[in-house]
C-alpha cells in the first residue's frame, strides 16, 4: 500500500500519464502562451495553443521517467540563470558527502527558486536533486500541482482545518520526510518557516523542527540523536535583487496600516512568474555544516540553524546601498567592499519607482540581512562553533 500516495511526488511509473493530461489542459497551454508571447496570446490564442502543444509533444517525447523531466527542467533553469541573473555561485558543498542524504533546510525569499537554485547547484556538482516541501496554498491549478510534482515536489497540508486534521497532516509530513531520508536515501528540501521572509529577516520557525520531532521514536533515541540522524544541513541563498520587492513591500506596509493583508486570487502563481522572469542580478547558495547531536529541544535547533544561515549568507551592494539609505550611515561591520552587478543609483532608481508610503518597507528587505549579521556579532554567535 502506498501511504504517502496523497502527499509523495510522482513515481517514474506515473509520468508519461502526466504529461499526456499536461499536454491536454487548455489552461496550462495558455499560460505557457502567455509567458513565451505575452500580447500575442490574448488575439492568437487557439492557434498558438495548438502550436505549442506541438512543440512541447515534441520536447516531451523522449522523457519516460522523472530525470528525465528534470533534465528539461534543468535546460530551461540555465537559460533561466543567463537571461535574469548576473552570475551564480555555490558555497559549502566541498564539505558534504553526494552519497549521504540530506535534510536541505533554507532561508525562504523566493517561493519556488530556492529549491530550484539548490537543486540546481546539487545537480552540477554531483549530488542526488531533492523532494521539496511545498504548500497546497500553492497548488490552486491542476496543472501546477502536477507540474510541482512532476518535479519532485511533495504537498504540505495548509489547507487542514481543525486540530486533529492538522496534527495528522503534520504527523504524515514528519513521516515521509523520515522516510524520505533514512528508508528511500533521498534528500529532501524544506523552509524554514512556513512562508516566505517577505521582510528580511530569516529566522528558523521551531514549529518546523517540532513537526519534523513528530516521527522520532522515544523509546529508542533521544531528540540530539534523531536531529543527528536527518542530515540537517542549512542553505543561505542570498539574490542581490529580489524580483518581488515591490510586492512584498505593498503586503507590509498594507499590514502595517490595517493589521492584515488578503491575497488575490491565484496571487502565489503570479509572484512565481515574476520571480522566475525578474531581474536576480548575482545569486549565491550557501550550504552550511550537518547538524549534530548536541541538541535538547526545538528552540536550540532552530538557533543553530540561525546561526549559520545568518553567518553564511552571502551580502550583496544593494544589502549595502539600503542600509545606508535607512540609517544615513555605513553599517558597523567592517564588511569592506560587497560583491554586486547593480550601481548605487540603479538601486536607488528602482526604490524611487515603489510608492513613497512602501519605499522604507522596500529597503528593509535588503537591509535587514545586514541588521540579522550585527544581532548575531553583538551576541557572539557568529564566533559560536557548529554543533
Amino acid at each position: 500500500m502506498d501511504q504517502f500516495a496523497d502527499i509523495r511526488p510522482y513515481n517514474d511509473a506515473e509520468v508519461p500519464a502526466v504529461l499526456e493530461r499536461l499536454l491536454d489542459d487548455s489552461e496550462f497551454l495558455a499560460a505557457i502562451c502567455r509567458l513565451k508571447f505575452k500580447g500575442l496570446a490574448d488575439w492568437l490564442g487557439l492557434p498558438l495553443r495548438a502550436l505549442v502543444r506541438r512543440a512541447l509533444r515534441v520536447e516531451l517525447a523522449g522523457v519516460k521517467d522523472v530525470r528525465g523531466f528534470q533534465l528539461i527542467i534543468e535546460r530551461y533553469m540555465s537559460q533561466m540563470i543567463e537571461d535574469s541573473t548576473a552570475g551564480f555561485s555555490v558555497s559549502g558543498l566541498d564539505k558534504l558527502d553526494p552519497a549521504t542524504p540530506y535534510l536541505y533546510m533554507s532561508n525562504h525569499r523566493d517561493i519556488t527558486l530556492d529549491p530550484a537554485f539548490t537543486n540546481y547547484a546539487l545537480y552540477h556538482n554531483g549530488f542526488d536533486t531533492v523532494r521539496i516541501a511545498i504548500g497546497d496554498n500553492l497548488l490552486t491549478k491542476p496543472y501546477v500541482s502536477d507540474l510541482m510534482r512532476l518535479n519532485k515536489s511533495f504537498v504540505v497540508k495548509r489547507s487542514a482545518r481543525g486540530p486533529r486534521e492538522v496534527f495528522k497532516a503534520y504527523r504524515e509530513l514528519s513521516a515521509y520526510i523520515r522516510h524520505s531520508i533514512q528508508v528511500d536515501r533521498a534528500p529532501i528540501w524544506i523552509a524554514q518557516r512556513e512562508g516566505r521572509a517577505k521582510d528580511g529577516l530569516d529566522r528558523t520557525e521551531p514549529a518546523i523542527i517540532k513537526m519534523l520531532a513528530m516521527s522520532q521514536d522515544r523509546k529508542a533515541e533521544s531528540f540530539g540523536d534523531f536531529i543527528a540522524s536527518m542530515n540537517i544541513v542549512p542553505v543561505s541563498i542570498s539574490y542581490e535583487l529580489d524580483p518581488c520587492d515591490g510586492l512584498k513591500a505593498a503586503e507590509l506596509a498594507q499590514i502595517a496600516s490595517s493589521g492584515s493583508y488578503e491575497k488575490a486570487e491565484h496571487e502565489d502563481v503570479a509572484s512565481i512568474a515574476t520571480g522566475i522572469s525578474g531581474n536576480k542580478g548575482l545569486v549565491h547558495v550557501a550550504f552550511g555544516e550537518p547538524l549534530g547531536a548536541n541538541f535538547d529541544n526545538p528552540e536550540q535547533v532552530a538557533a543553530e540553524m540561525d546561526r549559520q544561515v545568518i553567518s553564511n549568507y552571502r551580502l550583496h551592494a544593494t544589502n549595502g546601498y539600503a542600509w545606508r539609505a535607512l540609517h544615513a550611515e555605513a553599517p558597523s561591520l567592517g564588511l569592506g567592499e560587497l560583491p554586486g552587478s547593480c550601481s548605487e543609483l540603479a538601486f536607488q532608481q528602482r526604490i524611487q519607482a515603489i510608492p513613497a508610503a512602501q519605499r522604507d518597507y522596500a529597503l528593509g528587505i535588503y537591509a535587514n540581512a545586514i541588521t540579522s549579521r550585527q544581532q548575531l556579532l553583538e551576541t557572539g554567535g557568529d564566533n559560536a562553533l557548529a554543533v
